[in-house]
C-alpha cells in the first residue's frame, strides 16, 4: 500500500521530501570529475620533480587553476553528499546523525575554502 499522496507521486517526492536530487548530483559530480582528474593527474605528472617557482608558475595559468579549482569543489560536493547518504544510511540516532551531518558539511565547507583560497593566492600572488 503506498501512502504518498497523487502530487507527491507526481514529483518523485519519498520520505525524505528530497526526491532524486542527491542521485543526480552525485551522477553529475561523478561524470564532472572524471576530466578533471584526468586533467589533474596530468598536470601532477607534467610537474612532477619541477622546482617551488615551476609549479607555482603552472598553477598561475587560468586554465589549470580554473579546472583544479573545479576539480576540487566538485570532488568535495561529490564526497558531502557520498558521505550524507552513509551516515543517513547507518547511523540511527537521531541525535549522534545530526552531529554528524553538521560536521560533514562543516568540514566540506572549511576544505572547500582552504583549498581554494591556496589556490586563488597562488594563482594571483604567485
Amino acid at each position: 500500500m503506498d501512502m504518498r499522496t497523487p502530487l507527491k507521486k507526481v514529483r518523485g517526492l519519498g520520505a525524505s521530501r528530497g526526491g532524486t536530487e542527491h542521485f543526480w548530483v552525485q551522477r553529475m559530480t561523478a561524470v564532472a570529475l572524471v576530466p578533471l582528474t584526468i586533467f589533474f593527474v596530468i598536470f601532477i605528472i607534467a610537474n612532477a620533480g619541477k622546482s617551488y617557482e615551476d609549479v607555482t608558475a603552472a598553477l598561475a595559468n587560468p586554465f589549470a587553476a580554473v579546472l583544479i579549482g573545479l576539480m576540487v569543489i566538485a570532488g568535495l560536493f561529490h564526497m558531502r553528499i557520498g558521505m550524507q547518504e552513509i551516515i543517513d544510511d547507518y547511523i540511527h540516532n537521531e541525535l549522534l546523525k545530526l552531529c554528524a551531518l553538521m560536521a560533514n558539511t562543516f568540514f566540506s565547507i572549511l576544505m572547500g575554502a582552504l583549498c581554494l583560497f591556496a589556490l586563488v593566492k597562488i594563482a594571483f600572488v604567485g
